[in-house]
């Protein structure tokens, strides 16, 4: 596969495992794409899908899978932790291989302009596809959530770039958009207190001071018991894991907790993994050569 584009919708399903494999199931039918991962998780009620391909295929996978997630997921029903505006709620286009990031922009314009005027869900354009000033993060674009999806549709300022202005109650409104790659990066806490989270949170988001290229949040783990800082390293190489890792470390601290786990949503990059291993073992001089796994693949 010469051409590769990566494409992680994200859908607000996470509890029915028959309706997330039938939307699933679209993206493993479609011509020129391979589907790479897909997870739910119960807490958040979401579930994310990781498909690659040409440039072909992704148009098609990611606005089928939109419609069938129209079809099958009802947002008036729909309760989870984590912060989401619609049935699909984003779909992000990345470059990988073979395609230049303005082309994958222009991809996220037509995907977004067919899932307005055909599936009739408001599209807001997000990150470097965004068209209005003010929404190239994603937090803002979504803000108020799907309860404030309605009211704000009658704001001007927040007119979708293409589809209705109308609320769609059942479908919500979807985010398109076009990034660098990032990392879904949590690290569990050993406390049910909400509050520390957010507040470790807080410091630990470049929007409240803190690392530079993350997004966090506090979220509930009602099935564990525990809280978890739930974060999107957007760029893992101006702050690898690490350093958000033990950046929370030192903050629970100061309220008496522990780290219980860390956990990686959906693909990772090698990079960002070798980068946190460089780290904890103290190695010198390493580099990815020295992965047994990639001097084979080299050689091949």
């Amino acid at each position: 596969m010469e051409q590769i584009i990566q494409c992680v919708p994200n859908v607000s399903e996470g509890r029915d495992s028959k309706v997330v494999e039938k939307i699933v199931d679209v993206v493993r039918q479609t011509p020129e794409v391979k589907l790479l991962d897909y997870s739910s998780d119960a807490d958040h009620n979401r579930s994310v899908i990781t498909f690659v391909g040409t440039e072909k295929g992704v148009e098609q996978a990611s606005f089928a899978l939109c419609q069938k997630a129209a079809e099958l997921i009802d947002m008036t029903k729909h309760s989870g932790e984590h912060p989401r505006m619609g049935a699909t709620d984003v779909i992000p286009f990345i470059p990988i291989k073979g395609i230049t990031m303005d082309e994958c922009v222009e991809l996220a314009l037509r995907v977004g302009e067919k899932i307005g005027s055909e599936l009739k869900i408001p599209v807001y354009m997000y990150e470097n596809a965004a068209q209005v000033t003010g929404r190239k993060n994603l937090a803002r674009v979504r803000r108020g959530q799907y309860e404030g999806l309605e009211k704000r549709l009658q704001d001007p300022a927040h007119k979708p770039d293409f589809g209705p202005v109308e609320f769609n109650a059942q479908s919500g409104a979807t985010a398109v958009g076009a990034r660098p790659p990032l990392v879904a990066f949590n690290v569990n806490l050993n406390t049910d207190n909400l509050d520390i989270a957010n507040a470790i949170a807080r410091n630990v988001r470049h929007a409240g001071g803190g690392l530079k290229a993350v997004k966090a949040m506090g979220v509930m783990l009602e099935d564990r018991g525990i809280v978890q800082v739930s974060m999107n390293m957007v760029n893992f190489e101006e702050t690898p894991l690490y350093r958000a890792v033990e950046l929370i470390r030192a903050e629970a601290k100061r309220y008496g907790v522990s780290l219980a786990g860390t956990e990686i949503i959906g693909l990772v990059p090698q990079a960002a993994l070798l980068g946190t291993l460089e780290y904890y073992l103290g190695l010198e001089d390493f580099k990815p050569e020295q992965v047994l796994e990639n001097r084979l693949h080299g050689d091949e």
